[in-house]
């Protein structure tokens, strides 16, 4: 299975795939790697292992971006999608045009703290705010909304009283690294299915 990883920052979740894949946990290819952001560290991480890069910058082609992010996703025609730390939301053209062969991750356990405005530091700025014992990450198939699609696995990461938002994300990040590649194993294997807005893990 081809596979299509877009990342626009440091590219750790994209580095946890990899790794997979390289192991043979995941039994596919990433045929390329996005970022819609010039100097992305994702980018180097790809070139490490001879990945193809493509860097499609957002400021720079302002509304021209979603346009030409399909043409290169068509061109490159993927079985499966990966948004792996991307930080913009995808047009309902593109998530039509790849309907439910998209899958993000969010650090935290969906439908808290996410939506617009809900990324990153952000999200584990909030969730400290807010004081809550339990937060974690969620892995979803990508719908036209924001962080709304239909959740593949989530998983719980206990917040001790002494922790700053840089240890509730470094916690988190941890246990990103071990779900994403699990979810993307079972969406290679065809063992993902959509149902609504459920998504039932078949055994076989």
């Amino acid at each position: 299975m081809n596979l299509v990883v877009m990342a626009s920052g440091n590219g750790t979740d994209l580095q946890s795939i990899i790794d997979a894949i390289e192991e043979g946990y995941i039994n596919a290819r990433i045929v390329a790697v996005i970022s819609d952001k010039k100097g992305a560290y994702a980018l180097e991480r790809a070139k490490k292992h001879g990945i193809a890069t493509y860097c499609l910058p957002k400021k720079e082609l302002k509304e021209n971006f979603q346009r030409e992010l399909l043409k290169l996703l068509e061109k490159l025609n993927p079985d499966g999608i990966i948004l792996a730390g991307f930080l913009t939301i995808l047009s309902e053209e593109i998530v039509e045009t790849f309907e439910n062969k998209i899958i993000n991750i969010h650090p935290s356990l969906i439908p808290a703290f996410c939506g617009k405005g809900f990324y990153g530091m952000k999200v584990h700025q909030a969730v400290y705010e807010y004081g809550v014992k339990y937060t974690g990450c969620t892995v979803h198939f990508v719908d036209s909304g924001a962080d709304t699609g239909p959740i593949i696995l989530q998983e719980v990461v206990k917040i001790d009283e002494e922790d700053t938002p840089e240890a509730i994300a470094k916690k988190v990040l941890e246990v990103e690294h071990k779900v994403l590649p699990y979810a993307v194993k079972l969406f290679t294997e065809g063992k993902l299915k959509v149902e609504g807005r459920k998504v039932k893990i078949l055994k076989f």
